[in-house]
């Protein structure tokens, strides 16, 4: 079990620090929010989270694709269809998500 409260320093190896990491930015974990779902194209994704452009979406899949949290296929059609979906190592940020949607649950704001 990860310890919370005897971590001295949060140095690079502190596994809270890594996931913050990954997962900071609010695009980031809605991204991983739409794609818990299945597999979505990237016209699904922009539809899905209104206000985001299409440059930080694109950059939010190409880092989420890099950490092995995301695959993409590409289809050769015209224009080129691109479907996005969770590795299972990306699944497991469910939990993470999910400890967070309960914890919202009981803002006031």
């Amino acid at each position: 079990m990860v310890s919370l409260s005897n971590q001295k320093d949060c140095d690079d190896d502190c596994p809270i620090k890594k996931t913050a990491k990954i997962i900071e930015g609010k695009w980031t974990t809605l991204v991983i929010r739409e794609l818990l779902t299945g597999k979505k194209r990237y016209s699904e994704l922009q539809k899905a989270l209104i206000g985001i452009s299409p440059k930080v979406l694109t950059t939010r899949l190409r880092m989420l694709e890099k950490e092995k949290l995301v695959t993409r296929k590409v289809y050769p059609t015209v224009p080129p269809t691109t479907e996005y979906k969770l590795t299972a190592l990306g699944k497991r940020l469910e939990v993470v998500l999910y400890a967070m949607g309960k914890f919202g649950e009981g803002l006031k704001h």
